[in-house]
């Protein structure tokens, strides 16, 4: 295994993580990126990148890059990244699905010497348990003998233009020390924060798992905090800026918690512990806790309706923002959801406006509708991700003297709002 040219990598799946990885790779090595949507392939090779990860002008001058929808197109291929969703399914257990697929993929691919690194967040052990079977079954090549594995986890913060791929530390992993030599010189080559090199690929499987756990479980603490402070009608961002003078105070908030990592890797660990015979406490109840506050946005709103004497059914409801998180189209596992089924369950009206959520992503995953303008005027209104086209607006224009302003990212004048996380 060297780095030297011809080396060739594939990238499996195109997405927010795959396809910066991709254009990274590209500046030294021959890359040809894989996915299994036609219209992603084909909006990048109309120089789109939907997620805005990418610009347009990357991807013109991206020139030792290909996309393709065509696996035999990776033929040639010696490394093979794989960066695949791993969701969880409506039980909350992990969905190995695209991982499986992707990896059954590679091993019709396969030749001896090839080196396949996944680096979709996964529990540990999956990479070696789940993965690797499925690439000797296909490939009909023993694992560590003819074929060889590694695992760098992630570490892409959508929407993020400053923290990019080339500027978060990465680390990395092998099944064989020569193996996991190989994986940090190849990524030693294209990140410029440097990597860490693990001592095996379960302890890098774990530190990517633990990661989002501690942010979760974090999280649910100040989301504890706001359901505590609600019912003793303390504003708890005051709380928390009155906390956070000392210096060593963690500056976390409240919030409603989605995404692609946060609210779905601590459910891939807690399924490892349970398959083990051990059943985590403080990780469920931090993800009870979190998975709670749509419930409780939406049932503060209806109380704050009603002290001001609405009729709850037929009220019409403007939510601003619908993606996980401010100025990003990622729609993945976005809690903002929670909160708009239960008003609707209210009988309210709601109509939700986001700019930076592809419409059509949103009626396929959800089944809502986006508005494009705001028109009339509404009984209640609710911050839910803070994109910097909401704060010129002039909430005057769509309320009246007695709507209801709920700030669920404390950014808008605490005179300017009824209530705020």
């Amino acid at each position: 295994m060297h780095l030297h040219p011809p080396l060739k990598i594939a990238v499996i799946g195109l997405g927010y993580v795959g396809l910066p990885l991709a254009l990274a790779f590209s500046k030294r090595y021959s890359v040809v990126g894989l996915d299994t949507d036609l219209a992603r392939i084909a909006e990048l090779l109309a120089h789109h990148d939907r997620t805005q990860e990418l610009t347009d002008r990357q991807l013109q001058t991206a020139e030792s890059l290909q996309f393709t929808g065509d696996a035999a197109d990776l033929k040639d291929c010696t490394v093979f990244v794989v960066t695949v969703p791993t969701p969880i399914d409506d039980y909350k257990k992990p969905d190995l699905r695209s991982l499986l697929a992707a990896s059954h993929t590679v091993g019709t691919l396969l030749k001896k010497g090839d080196v396949v690194i996944y680096e979709s967040t996964v529990y540990p052990g999956c990479t070696e348990e789940d993965c690797v079977p499925v690439l000797e079954q296909t490939s009909r090549l023993n694992f560590n003998t003819d074929f060889f594995c590694g695992y760098s986890p992630e570490r892409i913060n959508p929407g993020d233009k400053v923290n990019t791929l080339t500027k978060i530390k990465k680390v990395t992993s092998g099944s064989t020390p020569g193996t996991a030599r190989f994986v940090d010189e190849l990524y030693g080559t294209i990140i410029e924060a440097g990597t860490h090199l693990a001592p095996s690929i379960r302890v890098a499987e774990a530190s990517k798992a633990i990661e989002n756990a501690q942010r979760d479980v974090n999280i649910s603490f100040m989301n504890e905090l706001a359901l505590i402070f609600d019912r003793m009608n303390i504003d708890t961002t005051e709380v928390l800026e009155a906390a956070g003078t000392k210096w060593n105070f963690l500056k976390y908030k409240p919030g409603l918690v989605g995404g692609h990592c946060i609210g779905v890797d601590p459910y891939y660990l807690a399924y490892k512990a349970e398959s083990l015979g051990y059943y985590p406490q403080v990780i469920l109840s931090g993800r009870r806790v979190n998975d709670q506050m749509g419930v409780f946005v939406a049932n503060k709103l209806v109380k704050l309706l009603i002290k001001k004497g609405h009729k709850i059914e037929g009220s019409r409801v403007l939510i601003l923002g619908i993606t996980f998180k401010e100025n990003c189209p990622d729609i993945r596992n976005t809690r903002v959801v929670d909160v708009i089924h239960e008003l609707s369950d209210f009988g309210m009206e709601v109509d939700v406006k986001d700019p930076w959520a592809v419409p059509e992503e949103v009626s396929e995953e959800y089944g809502i509708r986006l508005v494009e303008g705001i028109e009339g005027k509404y009984e209640a209104v609710v911050l839910a991700v803070a994109h910097s086209e909401f704060t010129s607006l002039d909430f005057a224009e769509f309320t009246h003297a007695h709507s209801v302003v709920f700030d669920l990212k404390a950014t808008l004048p605490k005179n300017a709002v009824d209530a705020r996380l």
